[in-house]
């Protein structure tokens, strides 16, 4: 557990000084969604300025429907976006906090503040759309 906290710790004042020296862009981000728990969720937010978070279930077909386009979205924004993905079910504690009463529910955070909230499967362009007009206004993008 300490060497946990230790790397966490050193992954923090790391992004901080890339911060600092104005080279925060150049921390990698995935071109596909990643997998958060309750107890990795902080650490993304943490780690990356802009990321979306999509509340999902297995047993959710409209949160199927969402699912590929959050792929082309990772994609497609890689370097400027992440895209995660909090299983409701198996995180409760996560989805509590942020009070998910309807799935799929996706939020976007810019520096680990919640900027943005879509309800329901939407279409590509209006997720795109809410994504586009933090992107643009990001100083590290």
């Amino acid at each position: 557990m300490k060497d946990e906290e230790e790397e966490k710790i050193k992954r923090k004042r790391f992004f901080e000084l890339l911060v600092r020296m104005g080279r925060a862009e150049q921390t990698p981000t995935p071109g596909k969604p990643i997998v958060v728990t309750d107890e990795t969720f902080f650490d993304v937010l943490e780690t990356y300025p802009l990321v979306l978070v999509d509340f999902w279930a297995e047993w959710c077909g409209p949160c199927h429907m969402v699912a590929p386009i959050l792929e082309v979205l990772a994609k497609k924004y890689t370097g400027k976006l992440v895209v995660a993905k909090l299983n409701v079910d198996e995180n409760p504690h996560i989805t509590l906090k942020h009070q998910i009463r309807s799935i799929p529910t996706l939020i976007l955070f810019k520096n680990g503040q919640p900027i943005e909230k879509i309800v329901g499967a939407q279409p590509k362009h209006v997720i795109e759309t809410k994504i586009l007009k933090h992107i643009k206004h990001s100083p590290r993008t």
